[in-house]
């Protein structure tokens, strides 16, 4: 009975080896008091903003982030119209971070130029990037990008409602929300070989804690298409979660409405932070299927003195905090926690989803 335990215990923990950990991230921001606060002796240094989870991000095998502004060059400048100098992005890389996402509504923010600008330094910086293009024959060449991570082939998708009213004057591409290139864009990931496909859209009603129906109706026609993961941003508050099974393929399928804001300098409560999404995918009978997911709110903390930065914390930092901010914090976190408690499904705070318990259900 012994060896039959342990050997019982060496199959699942060699079955958790092989899981694929996936974080994703959300809105990454740059407005002007953040590049006030990072600009020090003529640099912009963000290695702070970071420091308090990048073991969080860096222990996935995987980790993707919405890059919510351009890298269109000086002046820097904040809302309405974001250009971030280039070392936000590799402070963010420096982070863990090793998927950007780019179709959004300030993708545009600098009109072409800045969008090519932005993808030639996230080229240089050694970053991937979604959603955004030089071309359409770039954008035939390289989407839709599919992740070989742990030997699992995953493909990444990233579609925007809008940009602003701005539109591209020449050349370059934006992914844009349409069902007809969704569609394509999935069956071609699937000729190419992608295992599990992950939708990440740009979507919904800013500053609204429940979804809408045009989300509702989205995550419809996903799930009709297969996407097992679908992913959404731009509210910049949390919106609900749930992991449910597929109603077409009975597969598990997980639903993100909206992962809020990872960092900002946004001032209301709803605002001041974000949810990160921590999935876990596994194999059964050699299919990847969603396994398990869990999430860690974090908050931004902006600086108390001229020599500090805007920085990400999580309940571990709290004690850290002035009573200002201690009572900013609570109310982020609480308002949080009510949209959680009530509406998500199957996915709750920080559980060790890692190693699977004795006689866990697989997928079907």
């Amino acid at each position: 009975m012994h060896a039959l335990f342990c050997l019982l215990s060496l199959l699942q923990y060699l079955t958790a080896v092989n899981d694929v950990t996936l974080v994703f991230a959300g809105d990454a921001m740059q407005h002007d008091r953040q590049i006030a606060a990072a600009r020090k002796d003529g640099i912009y240094d963000y290695s702070a903003c970071f420091v308090n989870i990048a073991d969080y991000v860096s222990n996935a095998d995987y980790a993707v982030v919405n890059l919510e502004c351009s890298l269109g060059g000086k002046p820097y400048t904040g809302y309405p119209c974001f250009s971030a100098p280039d070392s936000f992005a590799e402070a963010l890389r420096d982070a863990g971070f090793d998927l950007f996402l780019h179709a959004n509504n300030h993708c545009l923010d600098r009109r072409d130029a800045g969008l090519v600008r932005t993808l030639d330094v996230l080229d240089n910086l050694g970053i991937p990037h979604i959603g955004t293009y030089r071309s359409q024959s770039e954008r035939d060449s390289v989407s839709p990008f599919i992740a070989t991570v742990k030997g699992m082939k995953i493909a990444f998708l990233n579609y925007t409602y809008g940009t602003n009213g701005i539109v591209a004057r020449k050349n370059v591409v934006v992914d844009y929300i349409d069902k007809k290139k969704i569609s394509a864009d999935i069956s071609k990931a699937r000729l190419l070989g992608a295992e599990l496909i992950v939708a990440c859209m740009h979507w919904g009603v800013e500053y609204k804690l429940l979804q809408n129906k045009l989300q509702e109706d989205l995550v419809d026609f996903l799930e009709k298409e297969g996407v097992d993961l679908i992913i959404g941003g731009h509210p910049h508050v949390v919106q609900p979660m749930e992991l449910r099974k597929n109603a077409y393929s009975n597969k598990n399928v997980l639903v993100a409405y909206s992962l809020g804001n990872f960092i900002s300098a946004m001032r209301t409560a709803d605002t001041r932070g974000g949810v990160m999404l921590r999935v876990v995918v596994g194999r059964c009978k050699g299919e990847p299927y969603v396994k398990g997911a869990d999430y860690k709110l974090v908050f931004v903390n902006p600086p108390s003195s001229q020599n500090d930065n805007f920085q990400i914390v999580t309940d571990k930092e709290r004690v850290l905090l002035n009573q200002s901010a201690k009572r900013l914090f609570d109310s982020f976190m609480e308002r949080a926690e009510n949209v959680f408690r009530k509406y998500n499904v199957g996915i709750s705070e920080e559980v060790d989803i890692l190693v699977p318990e004795m006689g866990e259900a697989v997928a079907e």
